[in-house]
């Protein structure tokens, strides 16, 4: 039988067969995906072979060959990886200026991830309703820096947008539209609110909300495991969520790679003198020279740094 994961749990996967039937199925201990060495062969998206074995149990046999997947570094193992998701077409980062703070790093290595695996990135800004007006100008500086690299992007108050007959729920409908016909990778940090535009786009509640830690001002991880729901009609796709992230490390890279994933980086850096500049303290580095003169933003920049230090240094922020 074939069917797509739908939800992991860690011991135990929900497929939906081809034929419409939702059952739970199970790997075997030594199940192995050839040349990916994760944390979870199995992930959500990934179409599967699943044999029924005479005591009704179900086990997962083979994993159709995959269109794309996109990983991060496991909490757990610093040299394992894990699969967020697999055959996806976007993903959709959710980011707080404030309440908490979702730091330009964090942003830009999420961005360089989705860029090393060739998806499509939509960032999210929501909380908007609680920014001063100096915060508001934060936002639309931020805004304006990653449309001018070519991604797309949204400010939302995502507490508002189920409310009928308003603003924010004519753009809810902007963002099912985005979302529609596509297979949706959605993240963030925890306390974003990534559950509350779940929520509001299914039309009901298939997440729990959780609320900021005064203390730290940081979010409290509501989801455990990695799903993926059906768009409601008419519109058609899925949208995968994952618990919260806390980082994402350079997995898979090589030091030379890391600046093609950062578009301004890439374009300038054809301008260096040497072909395999890594945009340090090389003479004649176009990079570099674009920074000084704030052709590039300094964050940016600064993000690139960090990530070539996880590859160069072999470690995990």
């Amino acid at each position: 039988m074939r069917g797509l994961i739908i939800t992991t749990t860690g011991s135990a996967y929900r497929v939906l067969l081809d034929k419409g039937e939702t059952i739970e199925a199970h790997v075997k201990g030594n199940f192995r995906v050839k040349g990916i060495r994760s944390t979870n062969p199995v992930a959500v998206g990934d179409y599967v072979q699943v044999e029924t074995l005479p005591d009704g149990t179900n086990w997962i046999t083979d994993i159709d060959e995959r269109r794309n997947y996109i990983i991060r570094r496991s909490t757990n193992l610093s040299r394992e990886s894990h699969i967020l998701a697999a055959n996806i077409d976007q993903v959709a980062l959710i980011v707080t200026l404030h309440h908490p703070i979702t730091s330009t790093t964090f942003i830009d290595r999420f961005l360089a991830t989705a860029e090393a695996y060739r998806v499509p990135a939509l960032l999210i800004f929501n909380k908007i309703d609680l920014l001063s007006s100096e915060q508001q100008q934060e936002l639309d500086a931020l805004r304006n820096l990653y449309e001018s690299i070519g991604y797309s992007t949204l400010a939302i108050s995502a507490i508002h947008l189920s409310e009928d007959n308003t603003p924010a729920h004519t753009l809810l409908n902007t963002i099912a539209q985005q979302l529609s016909g596509k297979v949706t990778l959605l993240s963030g940090n925890s306390g974003v609110g990534k559950s509350t535009i779940l929520n509001a786009l299914l039309g009901e509640q298939v997440t729990r909300t959780g609320k900021i830690s005064d203390a730290h001002d940081k979010g409290m991880h509501t989801t455990t495991f990695s799903a993926m729901y059906p768009l409601r009609d008419p519109l058609s796709g899925w949208i995968i969520d994952t618990p919260g992230i806390k980082g994402f490390g350079a997995v898979q890279m090589e030091k030379e790679e890391i600046s093609h994933y950062f578009r301004e980086l890439f374009a300038v850096g054809r301008n260096c003198r040497y072909s395999n500049c890594l945009h340090t303290n090389e003479p004649g580095c176009a990079v570099y020279e674009a920074v000084i003169q704030n052709k590039i933003a300094m964050s940016r920049y600064e993000s690139y740094l960090s990530l070539l230090g996880d590859v160069q240094e072999s470690k995990y922020r």
